[in-house]
């Protein structure tokens, strides 16, 4: 880009009312790959009215009608899988499969989105009175804010906003201020959509932007994917609002209970996927690996021994296993509590926190480069390392002896409540597990990542509000309106309420 990179308001690429501008840079090697302008509250303002202005036009076309937009957009995403993927690992670090599968993700929302058009949103239900017709119809709420991580920079916004544009809202997307060319490239493709001015727009920019979005007399909606802390936050500006709504997904201390009746070639596997894909740098990624003490000894020995192996190398490199952490700052507080570990105790097995020269790739000397660290921990002890979320390759292994009842209460024993994982070949213990774990996500006999579009994605206690992301955004955009319609020309009403008229006798 010969200039940075400008705004998306009202079908238009316009410059910021401020001055200040960013660059994205490759976490990787350090270099460059853009400048942008930074957005401002003012440009959040010029977003949400050109958004309110497009509203009532957008919603009054059909949702087939809607939809055709999204199709031209999952085409561009499928046709650019291999460009796009490579985008993402330059952009934000992860391992090239890993680029190109959140550009399949996206794709596969959108896809999923647009298909659902032509499903019937709303249910006819039976009345009471056989003269009558009841039923449920969905409306869109209005402009939707779109506040998404670095992490997924592709298929999370498209979680957010094919659903909501589909159904009838209009848009304001603020990115990560970490991937903003991923950012641009979403909307280049609204715009190659030829999507109606104003109904999509984006502002790049940092945590006053967000907020801006957040305290917005005309925003209905805010969706939100990111820390437990800034969506908390969230919740408690918009939860004494009338009629205002929002949407958090957040973080986890995910964990993965491997039982005495485990296969270890998948346990091991799962294990491996679980903590060490994207880096560790996944809501769902697993911090707690809890496991019984009839197979410790085998499963630790496996583990270990493929932790101090897993290749961490040039993420455009089809053999890399781990990329780099996404910048310094986050660099600094995954080492943090990798010291803070061993200063609570812990006994520490692997710790690649400093990799050797040798380790890193020739020319990569300056991304944020960071190893597995893996301890075993007392799963009774109040530590905080084994509690607090860590978003990085940080791993406790923990012990339990007993039945699977001793396990899930491991894995319940933290605020968090987003994503686990059991492995084991007895259906009962599966079936405890599902019946007691304190998840919004589940996975028996696989990692605890891997989500797909058409189920829910989103957490239960510190880890969400009840509003996944992804295919139940739906509940989130819209509201339901009770419709009874009757066909007779005499009113009847239900539950034997009597409909005459009376008067006073004069």
């Amino acid at each position: 880009m010969s200039e940075p990179s400008k705004q998306y308001i009202g079908g238009t690429w316009v410059s910021s009312t401020g001055s200040e501008t960013f660059e994205s840079e490759n976490p990787a090697t350090g270099e460059s790959l853009g400048e942008f302008q930074k957005g401002t509250p003012a440009d959040i303002d010029r977003a949400v009215d050109a958004a309110n202005r497009a509203f009532e036009e957008w919603r009054s076309l059909s949702r087939v009608q809607r939809a055709e937009y999204l199709w031209d957009v999952y085409h561009e995403l499928r046709e650019r899988t291999d460009e796009l993927g490579e985008i993402v690992t330059k952009e934000c670090g992860k391992e090239i499969s890993e680029g190109r599968a959140d550009v399949v993700e996206a794709a596969h929302m959108v896809e999923w989105a647009a298909g659902d058009a032509r499903h019937p949103k709303g249910d006819i239900v039976p009345s009471e009175i056989p003269a009558k017709d009841a039923y449920m119809r969905r409306k869109p709420r209005g402009v939707t804010g779109c506040i998404t991580p670095w992490n997924f920079p592709v298929a999370i916004p498209y979680w957010h906003m094919a659903i909501a544009l589909v159904e009838g809202n209009t848009v304001v997307f603020k990115p990560a201020e970490q991937t903003p060319w991923c950012a641009r490239i979403i909307a280049e493709m609204f715009d190659d959509a030829g999507i109606p001015d104003g109904v999509f727009n984006m502002i790049q920019g940092f945590g006053d932007a967000g907020n801006a979005i957040v305290e917005h007399d005309d925003v209905e909606t805010v969706m939100f994917t990111g820390s437990a802390e800034v969506g908390h936050l969230i919740q408690d500006t918009l939860g004494g609002v009338a009629g205002k709504r929002a949407v958090c997904e957040m973080g986890g201390k995910n964990a993965v209970v491997i039982t005495d009746e485990a296969d270890l070639d998948t346990a091991v596997h799962s294990a491996v996927m679980s903590a060490f894909k994207t880096t560790g740098q996944r809501c769902v990624s697993a911090e707690r690996l809890i496991v019984h003490t009839d197979i410790y000894d085998e499963f630790k020995r496996r583990f270990v021994e493929v932790a101090n192996d897993v290749a961490v190398d040039d993420p455009l490199d089809e053999e890399t296993f781990m990329g780099p952490l996404i910048e310094a700052e986050h660099y600094e507080k995954v080492t943090e509590y990798n010291r803070l570990a061993r200063e609570e105790g812990v006994n520490v097995l692997v710790d690649r926190t400093d990799l050797a020269a040798d380790e890193i790739p020739d020319g990569h000397e300056d991304g944020h480069w960071i190893g597995p660290f893996v301890y075993e921990a007392d799963p009774d002890a109040d530590l905080r390392c084994t509690h607090e979320e860590v978003f990085g390759p940080h791993v406790a292994l923990l012990e339990y002896d007993g039945d699977i009842e001793r396990a899930v209460a491991i894995q319940n024993d933290t605020e968090y409540g987003l994503a686990g994982a059991i492995v084991s070949e007895n259906y009962r213990q599966i079936n405890y597990y599902r019946d007691h774990a304190e998840l919004g996500l589940a996975y028996g006999n696989l990692p605890c990542i891997g989500a797909e579009v058409q189920l829910p994605f989103g957490g239960v206690k510190k880890s969400g509000n009840g509003y996944p992301s992804a295919r139940e955004a739906i509940e989130a955009v819209t509201d339901r309106t009770a419709w009874t319609l009757n066909n007779s020309t005499e009113i009847e009403m239900a539950q034997g309420l009597s409909s005459e008229i009376t008067t006073k006798d004069e």
